[in-house]
């Protein structure tokens, strides 16, 4: 068996009937995985998660998870669960009933357990759900979410602009990729893999930021997340750059 398959076993031996679909999501659903990428899975269920299955959940997940995987270092999970009547029909704020994801591991191993709570970024996950239509169970994600308005989508995705910068020291690479991502979202209101964003943003860039960005691509491509200490002058200036486009994007269609 898979991750994929060990980890759709769990989710589902803990939530039962309650688990309506499971659809993937990033790279996972499009065969474009790097080396670094998470395995993504949404999970829609017809009611909250209670206390027990969280913990379940978790401690069913950890085992499968990231350089601390049982068997070995395995992919970084990041599963997450809606329930339907919370986003369909659509409505502002989006609840996330539970996400697990690897980043948040050293909490979970001290009992910590993963709530539910209110998650604009909602918007550009299940509008990738549905453009991809990738379910490993269940039916079409149609057939359960409705579309997200592209307003809330811009809304949401360029919300995430000042959180970004805040990371970029210690995630230059996935902060750099994932504003390209966003001038590309709020420019067609579609949402691409991160090295597509950066294939179609970088032409248009002065050549210094372009050389950063094309960092960022190789190194997604790459083993790790990559080295900038050569090209460190060059990167704020172009968070800076990324950021006005955006805003530029965003004032062109009066968002």
């Amino acid at each position: 068996m898979t991750q994929l398959d060990d980890l759709v076993a769990s989710v589902r031996a803990v939530l039962r009937e309650a688990a309506l679909a499971g659809y993937l999501h990033g790279s996972t659903a499009t065969g474009r995985q790097q080396p670094t990428s998470d395995t993504d899975l949404l999970v829609v269920t017809a009611r909250p998660v209670t206390l027990d299955e969280r913990r379940a959940l978790v401690a069913g997940i950890m085992p499968l998870s990231g350089r601390r995987a049982v068997g070995g270092p395995a992919r970084p999970v990041e599963l997450t669960v809606v329930v339907q009547d919370d986003v369909r029909p659509w409505r502002l704020p989006p609840f996330r009933d539970f996400r697990y994801g690897e980043w948040e591991r050293d909490g979970y191993e001290s009992g910590e357990v993963p709530a539910r709570v209110p998650d604009p970024d909602l918007a550009p996950l299940l509008t990738m759900v549905l453009g991809l239509n990738v379910p490993v169970f269940g039916p079409p994600p149609a057939t359960l979410l409705d579309p997200v308005p592209r307003e809330d989508l811009v809304r949401a995705v360029v919300g995430m602009v000042q959180e970004l910068r805040a990371d970029i020291e210690h995630d230059t690479r996935n902060v750099l990729l994932t504003l390209a991502r966003i001038l590309v979202t709020v420019e067609t209101g579609a949402i691409v893999a991160k090295d597509e964003a950066a294939e179609l943003v970088i032409p248009r860039l002065p050549s210094p930021c372009a050389a950063v960005l094309i960092r960022c691509r190789d190194a997604y491509h790459g083993p790790d997340y990559g080295t900038f200490e050569d090209l460190a002058a060059d990167i704020d200036p172009c968070v800076d750059t990324l950021i006005a486009a955006i805003d530029v994007a965003v004032a062109s269609r009066g968002a």
